[in-house]
């Protein structure tokens, strides 16, 4: 709630109508905490307004969300908790001169109200008042003059002025944001960068306009502005005057210059906040950079667009940031979570841009905070040059001794879904993915979709989609799932989301066994799942509203697969990066850890049953690869194979302009070396406009399971122009008296050894990314790096020497 101060008259203001039995002027008063504990009868209550009551333990302090039917209060003018808070019903005969809609200045101010003690939005409350007394405890100050405008909002996040009365404040309108508030600037800055040197205004049907020149009288306030339903317990508020009276000097008055961003000043690039809001470090800070300009013009030369637009803001850096995934995105990782990003708000949710766009001109708008994030209010945009993005294609798809495996979260996919929705999963899942042998799916809903009809059964839902695969040539898949028991496992309300899995017939086959039923779980015995599919440990408190994973066993080329799919607990109720707590909480992140431990376990007794046992667990677990929860679930019995994606292609999600991993498959160690990786960016780059059909990426993974030809000699005698090694998780040993004139042409993951390496030149020409080449124990001549994907190298300190594509010497990669 916002902070305010008590600069209140000498008076008691007394409103409403009292009856001959009425005790409201002399009864003693009440604290607001006992009137919620002792909730019944008539008592009067002594408080201080602190908001509006919109529903039950929500309140707001925005102007434009206020009626006349209610206040609410507090035993404190700082509380934010609504377990303190007491909604105060105001018939019409108390409303005028309380209400907040024609008094929104009765915010922070003491109030007496006798009425009835009783339930009122569902919750403690009081109706019916007798009479409603403002009371004033404090002979006014007066009003403060001389002041400018980075006085007023000097160097730190909260004004040192705040609740103080101003008089004569100058500064000219630079963005009028609706009939109530407008920014304005001084036209005369000090020399301090750590000093704004703009303000929010409000003032009810102000009637101002941009280069309005004005001298303003008010009263300082904190104010929290538009945002989520928690936005006091986490939202930093904006300084602000509430405006008494706005006396205007000149219009047509010229604007002052925007501050340049990363030209006039450099935007921090790492780090969002480090000491808990002790010091005030606009250099270093992230979140203090961005106070330091609120209110102020700004300016983006060239801005790059790093996310698709959503919610009618573009998420973007200046020309000269630098962005670090191929797509032109920004990912985050452990110790950055990328403070540079600018939020443009263009208050146009039609505008098409998608990661990689770029605009061509500069920016300039208003910095404003909102929604947990600061932003830019921009009024105009140059033209948005097309960046070239376009959605991938995967080159993993299925071989003879090769098992594709996917994860895709479909996005509240059902029946109901629109036949557009259903024809870009489709037309993904054949075209981009290459139609993997078994796809591990999150978010499907119930045949009729966020309908709460009770039904929780999804084989429509999946036949639909099945259909539509088919009818792109794609294979016809067949689905299995466990349904869950209705609305218990989170999600879109009557959606009744779960995982599942959709798999070729003509490539596996889910082996022998009995489905199992929501409450059944399924245990590893004798090789075999005694579900099949079925549910790991659903009853466990660590699913608790949440998605449970599902275990199924499919048979390849006589190999036994467990395919474990997941959906964890989602990310909702953490911390924003840029609110008032810091470091932020992520609550969320508790129950994810207790997922992973789950899974982790069911993982270990399959691995003490059966050493060789090939395990997989897919799905989108709403975490990052370097958190705790991810590395809990791969404990040492797993590979995360997301970590062998290169770092500018490892991210599956874009979340407020930071590219992210949330989904990963892991394997089972005795796989990993025979395993390659795709994340396939079809979508998270881009919006609906441009083919989207998920708010996810899609990963997919190839398993060779090499029989014993593929562990080759390549003997002596050999002496031919190339040699290719098409195979991958190929292990050849080369003799020493072999020889290849044109070279060892690798194009996947291979092991290489023998002394033959000596006197060859070995030339990597993969086209896929998360390639790994062994040379350990081996002496090689020469690598020639002909190829622009990033490959990992094992024994790299065994070659004498490193070329690139054109034979010249370059420098060796790191190992």
């Amino acid at each position: 709630m916002k902070k305010m101060g008590q600069v209140f008259a000498a008076c008691i203001f007394m409103i409403g109508a009292l009856t001959p039995f009425s005790h409201s002027a002399n009864a003693a008063a009440i604290t607001v905490g006992d009137a919620i504990t002792n909730n019944s009868g008539t008592a009067t209550v002594e408080g201080y307004i602190v908001g509006y009551t919109l529903s039950k333990d929500s309140y707001t302090t925005e102007h434009d969300r206020f009626q006349t039917t209610n206040i609410a209060i507090a035993d404190s003018v700082l509380e934010t908790d609504p377990a303190n808070i007491m909604p105060i019903q105001l018939t019409p005969s108390v409303r005028p001169g309380i209400n907040l809609v024609e008094n929104p200045d009765n915010i922070g101010k003491k109030v007496r109200i006798t009425g009835s003690l009783e339930a009122y939005f569902g919750e403690p409350g009081l109706k019916n008042p007798e009479s409603v007394m403002l009371i004033d405890s404090i002979e006014p100050e007066a009003p403060v003059e001389a002041l400018d405008i980075h006085d007023i909002q000097g160097a730190g996040h909260i004004s040192s002025y705040n609740n103080v009365h101003v008089k004569n404040v100058e500064g000219v309108v630079t963005h009028v944001v609706d009939r109530n508030n407008f920014y304005m600037q001084s036209i005369e800055p000090d020399d301090n960068d750590d000093t704004s040197e703009g303000i929010l205004v409000y003032k009810k049907s102000h009637g101002r306009q941009k280069g309005d020149l004005l001298s303003v009288n008010g009263i300082v306030k904190e104010w929290v502005l538009a945002g989520y339903s928690e936005k006091l317990q986490t939202d930093l508020p904006v300084t602000e005057i509430n405006a008494d009276t706005i006396v205007i000097k000149e219009s047509g008055h010229v604007l002052p210059a925007a501050v340049v961003i990363n030209k006039d000043r450099l935007i921090p690039t790492e780090v969002i906040d480090n000491d808990q809001f002790r010091h005030f470090d606009p250099e270093e800070d992230g979140i203090d950079f961005f106070e330091s300009l609120e209110g102020m013009l700004v300016q983006v030369n060239n801005p790059k667009v790093i996310a698709p637009q959503k919610y009618g803001e573009v998420v973007v850096l200046p020309e000269n940031a630098e962005t670090n995934t191929r797509a032109g995105g920004l990912r985050i990782s452990a110790e950055d979570y990328n403070p540079e990003r600018l939020h443009l708000d263009l208050n146009d949710e039609y505008f098409v841009a998608k990661t990689g766009d770029y605009f061509a001109g500069n920016v300039t708008g208003v910095v404003s905070y909102g929604y947990s994030n600061y932003k830019m209010l921009v009024e105009d945009v140059p033209a948005l040059v097309e960046g070239g993005l376009k959605p991938e294609e995967t080159m993993l798809h299925s071989t003879k001794d090769g098992l594709t495996i996917a994860s895709y979260n479909l996005e509240n996919y059902s029946a109901a879904s629109s036949n557009d929705k259903t024809n870009r999963l489709a037309a993904g899942i054949v075209n981009s993915m290459k139609s993997p042998d078994i796809i591990a799916v999150t978010e499907v809903q119930d045949n009729d979709g966020p309908v709460d009809s009770g039904t929780t059964d999804a084989a429509q839902s999946a036949a639909k989609l099945i259909t539509a695969m088919e009818a792109l040539g794609g294979p016809a898949y067949v689905y299995t799932d466990v349904a869950p028991e209705d609305k218990m496992d989170g999600g879109q309300p009557g959606g009744n989301i779960r995982v599942g899995f959709l798999y070729n017939p003509g490539r596996v086959q889910l082996a022998e066994g009995m489905k199992g039923k929501a409450t059944e779980s399924a245990e590893f015995v004798n090789g075999r799942l005694t579900l099949n599919p079925g549910r790991i440990d659903p009853e466990n408190t660590a699913f608790e509203d949440s998605r449970k994973p599902v275990a199924a066993q499919f048979i390849f080329n006589e190999e036994r697969v467990i395919v474990v799919a997941n959906h964890f607990n989602s990310k909702g109720g953490d911390q924003p990066l840029f609110g008032k707590n810091q470091p932020l909480v992520a609550s969320s992140e508790i129950q994810r850890k207790n997922m992973a431990a789950v899974v982790n376990g069911f993982v270990k007794k399959v691995k003490a049953s059966d050493p060789d046992a090939n395990v997989v667990l897919a799905g989108d677990f709403n975490d990052f690869e370097f958190t705790e929860s991810l590395s809990v679930l791969k404990g040492s019995e797993l590979t995360n194979m997301i970590d062998r994606v290169p770092a500018e292609e490892r991210f599956t999600y874009s979340y407020q302009g930071n590219s992210q991993v949330l989904d990963h498959i892991l394997v089972t160690n005795n796989m990993a070396e025979m395993t390659e990786v795709d994340i396939v960016h079809t979508n998270s780059s881009f919006m609906d406009e441009h083919g989207r059909a998920s708010d996810h990426d899609p990963i997919v993974i190839r398993t060779t399971f090499a029989a014993d030809e593929n562990i080759q000699y390549i003997e002596g005698k050999k002496k031919e122009k190339k040699l290719i090694v098409a195979k991958p998780g190929i292990h050849l040993d080369i003799d020493k008296d072999a020889r290849f004139r044109d070279g060892i042409v690798v194009k996947h993951s291979a092991t290489l050894q023998g002394e033959g390496l000596k006197y060859n030149v070995v030339i990597i020409s993969t086209p896929q990314r998360g390639q790994v080449i062994d040379f350990r124990g081996a002496e090689v001549k020469e690598v020639r790096l002909d190829t622009k994907r990033k490959v990992e190298f094992i024994g790299a300190e065994n070659v004498k020497k490193w070329t690139n594509s054109k034979a010249k010497k370059t420098k060796k990669p790191a190992s």
